[in-house]
């Protein structure tokens, strides 16, 4: 009989031991799947340990979108995912996401950035905690700058002081452009949200606004004026590529610009500043870029994944991923982290794209589009934005056939 309890106990152990709740992790692929990963082995899971959970981590290579959708369909879907805030809302709206607000307290959600948070709550309700963000900033090189004998772009520059600084680069420095110039909202957005233009009216006179179409004509005149070129006429397809082959002086990227420079011009000077401020408003915009950790709606596992969640974006976490150069925190507390203030270009440029989140960075708003596909929305911008760049179209044109493209998508 003693023998049998023993066995009965030692069985009943092995079987408290086989217990483990296994979280299943979903996100980006590439480096992702290594990054995370690497989190999850030395951060995450020891942190769980005490409560027998242990998180894994898979990688989506190709078109992360479409596959979340396709297994979130099927019921295959991981207990949590990332969600780009480009294409949340559509998302948290279908009821595929559970609502956070159950599962962490007010307290919990208050140390996060208001902005971020924001960018993940729909009609009250928190559907994700973003795990990291960036913002737009500007780069400049340092020596192209001294060359041309130009002071370098400050955070009191307005559109005008930046543009006469960046005409004076492109007339000294042969061969290099002041601005890498792109016909795209993503970045073009940010001098228009300054203005104090939104892009969803009441009237629906979105682009026709007298506030865009000031912040369109600076934009749109870079190139004509002296101050910029075209980045298709430079080679490159965004600002980052044509700063580092020092085709241009000043790139407008958020942090991931830190990596590539890294491994492209390692030995390059550059600062970092914030966007210039609107000459009228006195203000400045910016986008806020970023991606949610959310819960499948359907798991299994509802507690032990919000046990997760809470591991994934937990200071300890947050300043894994910061000291290794590969995000920005998204708590408010970790502003003031050491790493912020170490020196370094790098450390500089995580600095201003940080601060640019905040209340200086003055009108920062998700890089979001409300229940519309954003690529479909942005699409007839820099139509209108390539069309009077490259001379095929005045301002007035474009813009009237931007809003008749807008018109048809919104009805």
């Amino acid at each position: 009989m003693k023998r049998w309890w023993v066995a009965g106990l030692a069985l009943a152990a092995l079987g408290m031991a086989s217990a483990q709740t296994v979280v299943r992790l979903q996100g980006f692929g590439g480096n992702d799947t290594a990054i995370i990963s690497s989190l999850v082995r030395e951060v995450v899971n020891p942190a769980l340990q005490k409560d027998n959970i242990r998180a894994e981590y898979q990688g989506v290579e190709g078109d992360y979108r479409a596959a979340l959708l396709n297994a979130l369909s099927a019921g295959t879907a991981a207990d949590l995912f990332y969600v780009d805030i480009f294409w949340s809302e559509p998302l948290f709206a279908s009821g595929r996401v559970e609502p956070l607000n159950k599962y962490f307290t007010s307290q919990e959600l208050s140390v996060f950035n208001r902005n971020l948070l924001n960018a993940f709550t729909l009609k009250g309700n928190v559907y994700g905690l973003p795990k990291d963000f960036n913002t737009l900033a500007v780069q400049f090189n340092r020596d192209l700058f001294d060359e041309a004998k130009v002071p370098y772009p400050n955070q009191t520059d307005t559109w005008d002081t930046f543009k006469d600084k960046l005409k004076r680069v492109q007339a000294a420095v042969k061969d290099v452009a002041g601005l890498c110039v792109v016909a795209d909202h993503a970045r073009f957005g940010a001098f228009a949200y300054a203005t104090g233009w939104r892009p969803f009216n009441a009237q629906g006179r979105t682009v026709l606004d007298a506030n865009f179409r000031r912040a369109f004509e600076w934009y749109t005149s870079l190139v004509k004026d002296g101050a910029g070129k075209y980045a298709q006429d430079l080679g490159e397809g965004w600002t980052g590529g044509c700063f580092g082959a020092e085709r241009a002086a000043v790139a407008i990227e958020g942090a991931w610009i830190g990596g590539f420079l890294r491994d492209k011009a390692p030995n390059m000077r550059y600062g970092t500043t914030l966007i210039p401020l609107d000459p009228v408003t006195k203000q400045r915009g910016n986008f806020i870029f970023t991606v949610s950790w959310s819960m499948n709606a359907a798991s299994r596992n509802k507690e032990a994944a919000a046990k997760v969640l809470r591991a994934l974006t937990s200071p300890e976490a947050q300043n894994w991923i910061l000291s290794r150069g590969l995000a920005l925190p998204s708590r408010s507390a970790l502003a003031n982290s050491p790493i912020f203030q170490r020196p370094g270009k790098e450390n500089e440029l995580n600095r201003v794209v940080f601060q640019g989140s905040t209340n200086v960075g003055g009108a920062v708003l998700p890089f979001k589009f409300g229940s519309l596909d954003g690529g479909e929305w942005m699409r007839p911008i820099n139509e209108a934005l390539l069309a009077v760049i490259t001379g095929k179209k005045s301002v007035d044109q474009a813009l009237a056939d931007a809003q008749a493209e807008l018109n048809r998508l919104v009805r």
